[in-house]
Order: structure tokens, then sequence, then C-alpha cells
């Protein structure tokens, strides 16, 4: 078989009558063979089809087609769509060589199966060269004093904002269930920054005009040092047989233990306060440097950086400080943070989470459901219905726990989610059915989030209100609070 290609091919793919000729379980792998090997062929074979390639292109297209069905072209330039100069690519064979060809798309239960894929081999090797990177251990015989603690493979596909898996990741982690305190482990602490001191910074960088960007340090917790001798087994499908009554003696943390978090927060710290930066007196995972008039602001969440300046020359500074100390995997232009879908125009800031509603919608068989254009009904005033029919417990919790995460950037579900969440102990038909209207909501909002603009001044203002004995149950009130930076909601809550 010759596989011919021709530079000007039309396909009609909307006569019937060709669509009949062309199978519709064609293997794309198959194909993609074929033209791999006779790109291989002997010179002699290739200068063969090159010489039938000189022939009308017309005659060889029409050779396999019925005579009532072609028809003379036009195939002057004044006809060509677009630079005649430019390749033709088709974009199922990118996102077939981008998304299939490169990372597996199953994430495997157990090191058995991840050993049958070479994608994830790569993934597992990756790792354990990121430990011989840092120095996070080394081989020491096996005492019986010892405490060892177990290893386990934690296999995640990596997604971008648009939900397309971009990275296969190979985590080996500790059982730190195992660990003895004052043994293995003293102080577990770990700071990190609130949800409302990220929307404050975001605000605060909007008004002043400068854009914020994001970096992740690759295996933040292998940076951390210990202070404990910590000894752990080998990882499961990397077995040294050379030495196999030996087991590793940790000189970093590892993800798993319980010190891993606060040894890298004091790691990386001490490293900043000695290049100049200054920590937050309330937020401590907020860095602050000035110089002259200009400053840099940067928030540590974990291994989770984001960092902007009025003075583009501090945040290449910042960039090539961290670099120099540690190994970087991602610096872009803030886009996604924590989940958060964060768009810096010109004018001002967009934040919502509208990948997270899509995946809750999906998750409880409601992205179908029909859209209502308000959260909760004005005369819905819930109380117990005792009388009522007992629904499934653990649904309406793992629903209301979904829903606390999505108001970070939705105070509109606010008042109805903590509504809802009165009465997780032994939720009824007629407490499903509001959230189920919620569900609706959402289904017709998923757009919907913060905007912070830029023209706005940096005063801080909060509004209060209260319903005043508005609870059936109890006659309690229900007071509700928002705080602004300039035009900007950066706070809020609804409390009983």
């Amino acid at each position: 078989m010759i596989v011919e290609e021709f530079v000007h091919v039309v396909f009609d793919e909307t006569n019937p009558k060709l669509q009949d000729q062309v199978p519709n379980n064609a293997d794309e792998e198959d194909l993609l063979q074929e033209h791999i090997s006779t790109a291989t062929k002997p010179s002699a074979a290739r200068n063969q089809s090159v010489e039938k390639e000189k022939q009308p292109t017309e005659n060889v297209a029409d050779n396999n087609l019925p005579k009532d069905w072609i028809q003379p072209r036009d195939l002057s330039k004044d006809n060509i769509i677009g630079d005649i100069k430019q390749g033709v690519s088709t974009r199922r064979r990118i996102e077939f060589f981008e998304h299939v060809a490169f990372v597996s798309q199953i994430e495997p239960k157990s090191v058995n199966g991840a050993l049958n894929d070479s994608n994830w081999i790569v993934a597992m090797q990756d790792e354990l060269n990121q430990f011989t990177r840092n120095y996070v251990w080394f081989l020491v015989p096996k005492t019986d004093y010892m405490n060892i603690i177990g290893t386990k493979w934690v296999f995640r596909n990596k997604m971008d904002e648009d939900g397309n898996i971009v990275r296969n990741k190979a985590r080996l982690v500790a059982k730190g269930y195992n660990q003895e305190e004052c043994i293995d482990f003293d102080e577990t602490y770990a700071p990190v920054s609130r949800l409302e001191v990220v929307r404050l910074l975001l605000a605060y960088a909007c008004m002043c005009i400068f854009k914020l960007h994001q970096m992740d340090v690759k295996s933040v917790f292998l940076n951390g040092f210990l202070n404990e001798e910590v000894y752990v087994s080998k990882p499961l499908g990397f077995e040294d047989h050379l030495y196999p009554n030996h087991v590793f003696k940790l000189k970093k943390a590892l993800y798993g233990l319980k010190q891993a978090p606060r040894q890298w927060y004091q790691r990386l710290s001490n490293f900043l306060l000695s290049k100049g930066y200054a920590r937050g007196a309330v937020d401590k995972t907020l860095f602050i440097r000035k110089h002259e008039s200009d400053v840099i602001l940067v928030q540590v969440y974990v291994d989770d950086i984001i960092f902007g300046s009025n003075n583009n020359t501090l945040c290449e500074e910042f960039v090539a400080t961290m670099q120099g100390e540690f190994e970087m995997s991602m610096m872009s232009e803030l886009t996604y943070f924590l989940g958060l879908q964060v768009k810096q125009f010109k004018h001002g800031t967009f934040l919502n989470q509208s990948k997270y509603c899509f995946d809750l919608l999906k998750k409880f068989k409601m992205e179908d459901c029909k859209e209502v254009a308000t959260l909760i009904a004005t005369n819905c005033l819930m109380d117990a219905d005792e009388a009522g029919q007992s629904m499934d417990s653990t649904k309406y919790r793992v629903l209301i726990g979904s829903w606390l995460y999505l108001t970070t950037s939705r105070p509109c579900i606010q008042f109805g989610v903590c509504l809802c969440a009165r009465f997780q102990t032994n939720p009824k038909e007629s407490h499903f059915k509001v959230a189920k209207r919620i569900l609706k909501y959402l289904k017709g909002t998923t757009n919907f989030g913060l905007w912070y603009p830029c023209d706005s001044n940096i005063t801080l203002s909060g509004f209060s209100y209260s319903d005043y004995v508005g609870c059936k149950l109890d006659r309690k009130s229900t007071s509700g609070t928002c705080h602004l930076l300039g035009s900007s909601l950066i706070s809020w809550n609804s409390k009983k």
C-alpha cells in the first residue's frame, strides 16, 4: 500500500454519498502508523511516489469517486482562504499528539497498574530524580530500634483551567499516621493564607494597576530540612536488591509527614527574610519588600506563590532569587489559583469559579436541569420538618461542603448555603427540594463572579444587616456582613 499526499484536496463532508463510503470507525492510530511506515520506506519507493505525485491531482482524487459527484473546481488564488504560504494542520491530529501521545488519560489505582504504563513509569522516575537532586535521603542499615514509616505512591492527572490533562504526576508520600509524637515529629502547625487575604491582594493590585504573577515550587516539601531522625521504607516498584535490609534516612521532609508543611514554611520564610523581605504583621504568609517608592508583594499558600509589583524590575529580581534557591516548575501571569479563575484586564480583574461550578453540577447529575432566576423563594422559611420523609444525610452533607468552597467567589449563594447547612443532621425531602433549587440557580449563573475595577479609591468600608428573630425554630436572628476595599467586595459572611 502506497500513501500519497496532495496539497490541494477538497472534501465535501456534507455529501451523503461520500459519507456512505467512509467507515465511521476509522482508527487514527492505524492511519498514523501507515503514514510513519510509508515515510521510512527506501528512497526508491519514495521516488516512485513522487513521480506519481507529479500527475494532475484532480485525476488521482477523482478516480475513486462516483461520476455524478465530480464537479469542476475553481482553484484560483481569489478563492483561497488564509495565507497560501502556511501549511495545513489538522486540529484533531494536534490534540491527538498533545493529550494522548504524551500523557496517560487514566489514573492507576495501584503501583502494579502504573508499572504497566510507560507514561506513569516516567512520572515515577521523575519523582525519584527529584529526591536525588534535593538530597532528600540516603540508605542506612536497618536496626531494631528504628520506627520505619511506610511509603506509598499517589497518582494524579494534573489539569488546566479548561479541564485538559496536561501532566501525569506521581507522588511518593509517607504514611504519616505511623509517626510517633516526640520521636518522629514535634510541632505540626503550618500557616496558610486566608481566602479573604487573596481577594484583598487581587483588589489592591488592581487599584495600583499592576499585574499579579504566579509560580510553583517543584516538589515543595522536599526543600524542608528535618530536625528529627525519620526512617522510611523503600518505594514499591523501586526496591534496591543490592541492599535488601537497608532503609532510607530522611534529611529533608517528605509528603505525608506531619511536620512537612511547617519545615517548608520555615525554610521559605527564613530565605525571604534574609533577602530583605518583611513578614506581614497580621498575615504571616504575606511578605513585603520596599525599595524607595516601589513595593513588591508575595503571598504564599503552601507551594503556590503569587506576587506582583508596581516595578517590573522587582518582579524579575524575585524570580531570579527564587530560581537560584529552589527548582521552579511554573511561572506565568496569574490565571488559576486554588481553583479560582482569575482574568486580569486593563480596566479590572474578574474572579470566578465556572469550572468548579460545572464539575459540581456534573457530580450531582444536574448539568441538564432547568434554570431558575432566583436562589430561593422569598417565602422560604425552612424548619426541621420532623414529619417529612428522611433523605440520605451523607449526600446532603457532601452537597453542602461543595457549596462552601463555591462561596469563595459567589457571595450571592452565601445565605442559601448557610440556611441549608442548619439541617445536616437529619435532612428531609423539603430540604433537598431547596438544595435542588440552588443547583438550578447555579446552572444558569455558572459564569457569575466578582469584578474588581481599577478606578476606585483605597478605602475600607463595611455593612451589616440582620433579619431580627427570623428563625422559626429558636427565634434567633440571621445577620450578614460585607466589607469592601473601594468598590471591590473582599469579605462577607452570613451567620445565625
